[in-house]
């Protein structure tokens, strides 16, 4: 028995070493933590059960049967995050540079089907190079097996990527198909082919950082929500991150006590939209006023910054909010906005978290580059979102509402459950001056004529009345008054029940 123990703790003492001291202190030197590191910073103390920290690959090709480390690379296994359940892996680069072998697979694959049984969300920390060349296809199967898992567990249970070193090849594509990815500046980067192949193939110069860098996903590509400046700080607002979310698709997000009160008064909202209808404000103060504590978790900030999405909460309920931004490119949607809306709403409807739309928007953005890219098709991917999602949908319109963008934007006739507007908000086909030009186009060469039209038009349609009368706005509201309301109306949806037809699923246009 004595054997026994001490060979278990020999064991247990080697797989904690992973690849060894120098290469730990390698780690520590490019400022990065280690696998294990990592899982005590974001799991409870105390809390972290690891599974197969005894396996070990099985390649006997290259001199590898003579190269066997305890674990293969990935630390695989369950805790808790603020006492909730969290299934996670975090690879180790110390460990044959944290690539990716049949075992190593194995193992993700094995913490991922449990998490889908129990229902808890899976947290990848990502820190490898890629494929283990040296088990060839058997490699590649195992990125399958991932990608597959990835698969059956979107919608059922949240799934968070953690880019925390290099991902490149197949390990871009697992994190790709999880809910979110968040990223830690100037050690992480993700790219399907590194510089050196870009290089051979296209002849272009490009260093890793500007290929596929924590700011070059979350500015330029979208592919990231966040960059992060260090692990620390990337490990402590991951776990701050994780509480908005629920634990699977069956349950609702949790509840967070607050001492602010649901029926607070915010004066100063009376005059966040200026009277000149073309000048812009900042929709993010609207939505720090409104929310518990000013508390706005942002995702995608540096993205298509036309448009807001994020976590908060109302009256201690975790909420996905959605805004136009009228300080970029005037609110209006274009390609990149609708995608990254359209993404998080359905986010929100897989796992039951209300959605609520603050609306200032112009309408499409118009030009070559916009048609040419796809603006129908992609633009269509935010209406589908709206339109398919059934959990509580509360929108604000603050001041314009035109075209086919009002439709789009979480309105009545896409079942949105309580609209609201301001007395400044705007509903119209388009703005007064486009619709005279069109209206009376006779009359163009008369300023006079076109003037009076415009304010005659600017009377029947700057205002939310049209659109009440026809039911299409519940109620016209004083802005100090936009946290009561949203949270009234929040409060009385909690027990909403709506289902789609029954099918397969639908098929989004992407």
């Amino acid at each position: 028995m004595q054997d026994i123990i001490h060979q278990l703790e020999e064991k247990r003492e080697l797989a904690r070493l992973g690849g060894g001291v120098n290469r730990i202190a390698a780690q520590h030197g490019k400022g990065k933590l280690t696998a294990r590191e990592r899982l005590e910073l974001l799991l409870d103390a105390g809390s972290f059960e690891e599974w197969d920290m005894f396996v070990e690959h099985r390649c006997t090709d290259f001199g590898m049967e003579e190269q066997k480390i305890p674990g293969d690379g990935v630390v695989t296994g369950y805790g808790t995050i603020n006492g909730r359940m969290v299934f996670v892996f975090s690879q180790d680069f110390t460990v044959f540079g944290g690539a990716l072998s049949g075992a190593h697979a194995e193992k993700i694959c094995k913490i991922m089907d449990k998490a889908m049984q129990v229902g808890a969300p899976v947290i990848g920390l990502n820190d490898s190079g890629g494929a283990r060349i040296q088990e060839g296809v058997a490699s590649l199967g195992g990125y399958a097996d991932v990608f597959q898992r990835n698969v059956l567990a979107s919608g059922v249970v949240p799934q968070i990527s953690m880019i925390m070193g290099p991902c490149a090849g197949g390990a871009v594509y697992s994190p790709a198909m999880t809910d979110f990815i968040f990223m830690v500046k100037d050690t992480s980067y993700m790219f399907v082919t590194g510089p050196d192949v870009v290089k051979t193939v296209t002849h272009e110069e490009v260093t890793a950082e500007e290929l596929g860098g924590a700011i070059s996903h979350t500015t330029k590509s979208g592919v990231a929500d966040l960059a992060f400046e260090n692990d620390v700080d990337a490990l402590l607002m991951l776990r701050r991150f994780f509480d908005y979310l629920p634990l699977n698709n069956r349950e609702k997000p949790p509840i967070r006590a607050t001492n602010d009160p649901a029926e607070r008064l915010d004066m100063s909202l009376d005059t966040l939209v200026p009277a000149n209808a073309n000048q812009p404000y900042d929709m993010k103060e609207l939505i720090i006023k409104v929310v518990d504590d000013g508390d706005f978790f942002e995702l995608q900030p540096d993205y298509a910054k036309n448009i807001l999405i994020g976590f908060a909460r109302m009256e201690g309920q975790t909420v996905g909010i959605v805004a136009n931004q009228p300080l970029v490119l005037a609110g209006c949607l274009d390609i990149k906005s609708s995608i990254k809306a359209a993404r998080f709403v359905r986010f929100c409807d897989a796992y039951n978290i209300p959605v609520v739309t603050l609306v200032d928007v112009p309408g499409f953005m118009p030009g070559t580059s916009q048609e040419y890219g796809g603006i129908i098709k992609h633009g269509a991917k935010l209406l589908y979102a709206y339109a398919e999602c059934t959990v509580p949908k509360v929108t604000l319109i603050t001041r314009k509402a035109y075209g086919g963008a009002y439709d789009v934007m979480s309105s009545k006739h896409l079942r949105g459950d309580v609209n609201f507007a301001w007395p400044t908000a705007e509903i119209a086909v388009m703005g007064p001056k486009g619709a005279v030009e069109i209206i009376f186009r006779k009359d163009i060469g008369d300023v006079e004529k076109i003037a009076e039209r415009t304010e005659e038009y600017r009377q029947k349609f700057a205002n939310p009345f049209i659109a009440g009368k026809l039911g299409f706005i519940d109620d016209v509201i004083m802005p100090h008054e936009t946290r009561k309301r949203i949270c009234r109306s929040l409060a009385m949806l909690k027990a909403k029940k709506i289902e789609n037809p029954w099918r397969k699923h639908g098929n989004i246009p992407l």
